[in-house]
């Protein structure tokens, strides 16, 4: 009778390691299917990033996380899944939408000009250049460029929004709505941190979007002349390898901050949401991974 516990636990324990194994391997190519589709280089891929390191800090964000642009492997994660309201890192997919639509001498006029939030100052009947428009958009997180690029999207600047959706779904961001163009919408603009990390390492790819995310201050100027000065509200800008990319905040939405973060030759992703701090919370984010990532070579 003895014999036969031993064995009925034997074959418990073997089946219900048979179940772990195979959840992991599940897993495993379940994550590697989602890289492939997220990255067009993700089978060019050559090194696998490990963090070794014993410091985890403690951060007032709700969510974050830290991953690799390109292999989109998790380095650290902190309520990843978790849905949290964009804020003005809307902007980041209003840009994306716009580069494909508008080429950057192409002239926008602004037609109904919020004054909500923060705002360039345009006005009804001016015109600048596409270009001109994401330096604003994109530095001091103008709402009334947000607006004015959606309207000349089309007449319904809803058709706008839509698109934006459409590239939440075409990116695999399944967790990711957007209600408007500038992230005023608390209710309706939302995301998760992992989604909004694999947002942002889509949008580094786009030439245009990574050099205006890396400029710390820029004199636009519209078609009659009027100049403004649009400096980047990211005060980790140029620290500690920092080369981007978005702020956003509203009273819903706490502090969020998207940084991209030069390490090694490889770019990191970092993402706080619903943070007291969020320049402080990624300060101490990137002690973390600073000189402790090893990227393991991948062999055929």
């Amino acid at each position: 009778m003895k014999d036969f516990q031993i064995r009925g636990k034997f074959y418990i324990g073997l089946i219900l390691l048979c179940t772990l194994l195979l959840g992991v391997d599940y897993k495993a190519r379940a994550d590697f299917k989602e890289v492939k589709v997220l990255s067009d280089s993700a089978d060019n891929i050559t090194n696998y990033p490990i963090l070794q390191t014993t410091y985890f800090p403690q951060i007032s964000a709700k969510g974050a996380i830290v991953i690799d642009a390109d292999s989109k492997v998790i380095l650290y994660s902190k309520n990843p899944d978790l849905r949290f309201s964009t804020a003005s890192t809307t902007k980041i997919m209003t840009a994306l939408t716009a580069l494909d639509h508008f080429k950057l001498d192409e002239v926008l006029t602004v037609k109904d000009a919020t004054t909500e939030g923060v705002i360039l100052g345009l006005k009804s009947g001016q015109q600048m250049t596409f270009e001109n428009l994401l330096y604003g958009l994109l530095l001091p997180s103008a709402n009334d460029i947000a607006q004015t690029i959606a309207q000349n999207y089309s007449q319904d600047p809803n058709e706008f929004v839509k698109a934006m959706n459409r590239n939440a779904l075409k990116y695999n961001l399944y967790n990711t709505h957007f209600q408007d163009p500038a992230g005023l919408e608390d209710e309706g603009d939302y995301t998760t941190p992992l989604d909004l990390a694999r947002l942002a390492s889509v949008a580094i790819q786009n030439e245009v979007f990574a050099k205006i995310v890396s400029t710390k201050e820029k004199v636009v100027a519209d078609l009659s002349g009027n100049t403004y000065s649009v400096k980047n509200l990211n005060k980790l800008l140029g620290v500690d390898g920092v080369d981007g990319i978005k702020t956003g905040y509203t009273e819903g939405a706490g502090q969020v901050l998207v940084t991209s973060k030069i390490e090694k030759g490889h770019t990191l992703i970092i993402v706080v949401m619903g943070s007291e701090d969020r320049f402080l919370d990624t300060e101490k984010l990137l002690t973390m991974v600073s000189g402790n990532i090893t990227y393991l070579p991948i062999h055929p």
